[in-house]
C-alpha cells in the first residue's frame, strides 16, 4: 500500500474508532524514559490535531515531575523549532489550524513524542506527509540525538510502511495496550 493510501485510510479509521479507544498512561512514558536511562528533562510533545492522540495530558503530568515542556512551531520551508511551554500559557493557532506556542525559548528535546497516522514493526511511521518531523530530526541530530517516540492507537499499525531515505525510524511507538520496541 503507499503512503497516500494509507494517510487516506488510518484518517478515516481514526475518526471511525475515536469513541472505541483510551488514552495512553503517562506512566508508560515515564517507565520508558527510566527503562532507557533517559537523564534529559526537556520533552517535545504536540497539540492533538485532526484526532490525534491526546498527549496535553501526558505533558502536563510530566510538566509536574519538572521536565521541561516544548510543542512544535512551525516556520517557512517547512521547517519547525520546539519552543518551551507551560500548560498555563495561552497558544495560538497556526496557518494549519494547530494551537501552537505564540512566543518563548527554543529548546532541542530529549524526548520527542511525535504524532502519527500509521507504523509498522518496524517502527516506520506514516504521518501526513509534510516531512516535518523528518527534516527536524535531521536538522538537531549534529546537536542531540532526541529520543524518538511514536504515541498511537493500536489500531494504526500495518504490516509494513513505504519508506524512503528521508524517513526516520522511531526508537518506540506507545500505544494505549503496549510499549514496541
Amino acid at each position: 500500500m503507499k503512503k497516500s493510501q494509507i494517510r487516506k485510510k488510518f484518517l478515516k479509521l481514526r475518526e471511525n474508532n475515536l469513541q472505541k479507544v483510551k488514552t495512553i498512561n503517562h506512566n508508560d512514558i515515564i517507565k520508558l524514559l527510566k527503562k532507557k536511562g533517559i537523564e534529559g528533562k526537556i520533552v517535545g510533545g504536540y497539540y492533538p490535531y485532526n484526532n490525534e492522540l491526546d498527549c496535553i495530558q501526558i505533558l502536563e503530568k510530566l510538566e509536574k515531575k519538572n521536565y521541561i515542556i516544548s510543542l512544535p512551531k512551525i516556520k517557512k520551508n517547512f521547517q519547525m523549532d520546539f519552543i518551551q511551554w507551560s500548560s498555563k500559557e495561552p497558544l495560538v493557532i497556526n496557518k494549519f489550524g494547530i494551537p501552537e506556542p505564540f512566543d518563548g525559548k527554543i529548546k532541542i528535546p530529549d524526548i520527542l513524542l511525535i504524532p502519527l497516522l500509521s507504523f509498522d514493526a518496524k517502527l516506520n511511521r506514516v504521518g501526513y506527509g509534510g516531512g516535518f518531523y523528518d527534516r527536524y530530526i535531521h536538522r538537531v541530530k549534529r546537536k542531540k540525538k532526541p529520543l524518538l517516540v511514536g504515541l498511537a492507537y493500536s489500531f494504526q499499525r500495518v504490516k509494513s510502511v513505504p519508506v524512503n531515505r528521508y524517513d526516520k525510524k522511531l526508537d518506540f511507538v506507545v500505544t494505549e495496550r503496549k510499549i514496541i520496541e
